[in-house]
């Protein structure tokens, strides 16, 4: 058995990769994803030091100390021109959080892109999706250049390069 107390989070997510890819080359697996969101969390909870919701939570996933709730998304992308929808959220008329805190992933989950978006910024740019009864988002480039959304890229990038 290898020992990996020692490796640092970054090299053993990107064996993750690798493995989950040999598996789907077997067809063991059908799906590269897994860890992506908790990751994300991850990130996140440690570069703004927020506390992280019990998983049963269908709003927000985090509080900070003034008591703002964030919801948290986080992308990998297989390819750089990969899919920007974020995950659904649900019952966004209903203000279910303050600020979505949204993250891209290269495909060995480095950060890409990280951002701060105030509510009222989601509200009029996501779309119903009836089948799924959600909101879908996506996290397009143009996003960063809005005035109220805060990049935190090099935020959650120091995070991941200590771990």
């Amino acid at each position: 058995m290898i020992d990996l107390a020692h490796i640092p989070v970054p090299a053993l997510l990107e064996l993750h990769v690798d493995l989950l890819a040999e598996l789907r080359r077997r067809e063991v697996v059908r799906s590269l994803n897994n860890p992506t969101g908790d990751y994300g969390e991850l990130l996140f909870s440690r570069a703004f030091g927020w506390s992280l919701n019990g998983n049963s939570s269908a709003d927000a996933d985090a509080i900070d100390a003034q008591g703002l709730r964030y919801q948290i998304k986080c992308r990998r992308l297989g390819t750089p021109k990969g899919s920007r929808q974020l995950g659904f959220i649900r019952r966004l008329p209903e203000r279910p959080f303050d600020w979505l805190a949204a993250v891209l992933l290269d495909s060995r989950f480095r950060v890409l892109r990280a951002a701060l978006i105030p509510y009222e910024v989601i509200l009029p740019r996501a779309s119903y999706v009836e089948s799924v009864k959600a909101w879908r988002f996506m996290l397009r480039d143009s996003v960063w250049d809005l005035s109220e959304v805060a990049d935190v890229t090099e935020k959650l990038r120091m995070v991941e390069q200590a771990m």
